[in-house]
């Protein structure tokens, strides 16, 4: 059973920092592809950062050259390192794993129904 967990959330003033953390227990992340969405009331959720098992990476273009998505596989952890935040980032940030098998996942799709493990959340918010 795989489980994710976030961390990181908080409060921050326009044009800070902030960096979540996203753990995975029963499955390694290093084989998997791992996600960073995010969603607000009443919007759909949006894709914000991924990397795959080879490490390539993708973003959303709203976050473009603002945040890193980085991933320690043998601790299990996905990090977003998030700079220059804008009160438009506030939102409820999810993690999410894609897992396709033994020869993992390989993908740059930021399409949120390819991921099928997500985390509960955690809350940022820019003012």
């Amino acid at each position: 059973h795989v489980q994710l967990v976030e961390s990181g959330g908080g409060s921050v003033q326009d044009g800070g920092s902030l960096t979540l953390s996203c753990t995975a227990s029963g499955y390694g992340a290093g084989s998997a592809c791992m996600a960073w969405f995010r969603q607000v009331p009443g919007k759909e959720r949006e894709g914000v950062a991924m990397i795959n098992r080879k490490g390539t990476t993708r973003y959303g273009d709203s976050v473009r050259h603002r945040f890193t998505i980085s991933k320690d596989s043998a601790r299990k952890t996905v990090t977003l390192q998030m700079n220059s935040l804008k009160p438009e980032d506030t939102a409820m940030y999810y993690c999410a794993a894609q897992y396709t098998g033994f020869s993992g996942c390989y993908s740059t799709d930021l399409n949120p129904t390819l991921f099928d493990h997500w985390g509960l959340g955690t809350q940022v918010t820019v003012s």
